[in-house]
């Protein structure tokens, strides 16, 4: 008997390396190392940012950031190793049921910094939300055994769908974060297409948006040109949908150089510190911008910390960085191309674009090119949740890039 269990112990190790084996095989150590070269970087540039802050306790933050990472670098391997089909197939509602509970929860006994309610007792709920709804939204439009089934080529099936995706993004736009609810919408948008979601309700959607978009610019560009009256300033913002703050950013990206002094002045240093930069740099913690404190310490180690990397590094340290984040994005593509099984290839295909958004958007607008949003920059600014959040996401990539191919159709 004794030997019998033996066997069978000997039996199931041996099983479990090859399985172990066969995983990491697969895995795609170009992401892989790419991911682990961007949160060195990250590392780097919070310690150069937090240093330069007179509360001492910003000058530890690095370290914060490097002990979150080693952490999440576990659930990231444990992500990667499961089946991401048995994720979706019994996770994906109840996740995202607790998704929008957590969002609701926020708003209620939520506590509020810069202006939101964002921050749940140590997280933001809208950060890890982003997954459960990305995971939900696979499902139903991927699997053969979705609830919604063929009906997402239809009308009926774009309006759940469309329900399903509003709910969760009116809540986030509530606490207010506009940044996030546009790179989910982004993800989700892009999801729909390649899921052959009713087309025509996709283009109306498409251009339903790209239609209120430019008429919000127009409105608040008539209202805050030079020379508009405050009765007709007020009576045009009054039919715009944006708070106070958010139209003061949206005339700083229509007129950039109407007001360096207040309302365009992190613009404008952020900038000032991008150019300073030059060719290579002006050396790690040497940052003159960023030392003196000219480029805004509220926002130096999250939102405009790409800024602080820039003027350090220069435009070599800035070239390896977009390199590195073009890497990230091309494996994520090739892996949703590569996967056998819609719910993969939709999955990844979502991490990868919301992952696309966050860069984009965070480097351009810190050059000016898009209005500033708060939006932080992957394994780049300091930020706990969000860099578990962008660690579980691409374990969830590589969990399409080892059991993405193994023919089971959800």
């Amino acid at each position: 008997m004794v030997e019998v269990l033996r066997l069978e112990r000997a039996k199931f190790y041996r099983k479990f390396i090859i399985e172990v084996k066969d995983k990491l095989k697969r895995l795609n150590y170009i992401m892989f190392g790419a991911m682990l070269a961007l949160i060195a970087c990250g590392t780097i540039a919070i310690y150069s940012a937090g240093h330069s802050r007179a509360d001492i306790i910003f000058h530890s933050m690095w370290k914060s950031n490097l002990y979150t990472a080693i952490f999440a670098l576990g659930l990231y391997f444990m992500l990667a190793f499961t089946d991401y089909k048995k994720i979706l197939k019994w996770g994906s509602a109840p996740l995202y049921v607790t998704a929008l509970l957590l969002l609701i929860i926020v708003l209620i006994f939520g506590t509020v910094r810069l202006g939101g309610k964002r921050w749940l007792w140590f997280f933001q709920p809208s950060e890890i939300s982003k997954l459960c709804i990305l995971s939900f939204i696979s499902y139903l439009i991927g699997s053969v055994a979705s609830p919604l089934g063929e009906m997402r080529h239809k009308f009926r099936g774009f309006l759940i769908l469309s329900l399903l995706v509003a709910i969760p993004v009116v809540l986030i736009l509530e606490e207010p974060d506009l940044g996030t609810a546009l790179t989910l919408l982004a993800a989700i948008l892009v999801m729909f297409f390649i899921g052959r979601v009713w087309r025509a309700g996709l283009v109306t959607l498409i251009a339903t948006g790209a239609i209120l978009a430019t008429c919000v610019l127009g409105a608040v560009y008539e209202a805050e040109r030079p020379g508009t009256t405050a009765e007709r300033k007020a009576a045009i913002l009054k039919y715009v949908p944006l708070e106070p703050h958010q139209v003061k950013r949206v005339k700083v990206f229509l007129f950039p150089d109407e007001d360096i002094h207040d309302s365009g002045y992190n613009l404008r240093q952020a900038k000032i510190s991008i150019g300073s930069g030059g060719l290579t740099g002006k050396g790690i913690g040497k940052g003159e911008l960023n030392g003196m404190k000219y480029l805004p310490q509220s926002i130096s180690m999250n939102d405009f910390i790409f800024c602080v990397w820039a003027e350090e590094t220069g435009f070599v340290g800035s070239i390896i960085l977009l390199t590195l984040f073009g890497i990230v994005i091309l494996s994520g593509v090739w892996i949703a191309y590569r996967a056998e099984e819609p719910c993969g290839r939709l999955l990844a295909i979502g991490i990868i674009t919301l992952f696309f958004a966050h860069v984009y958007i965070n480097i351009a607008m810190s050059i000016g090119l898009v209005p500033i949003t708060g939006l932080p920059l992957p394994f780049i600014s300091s930020g706990r949740t969000f860099l578990v959040t962008m660690m579980l996401a691409l374990g969830l990539v590589q969990s399409v890039s080892i059991h993405g191919r193994s023919g089971e159709i959800l």
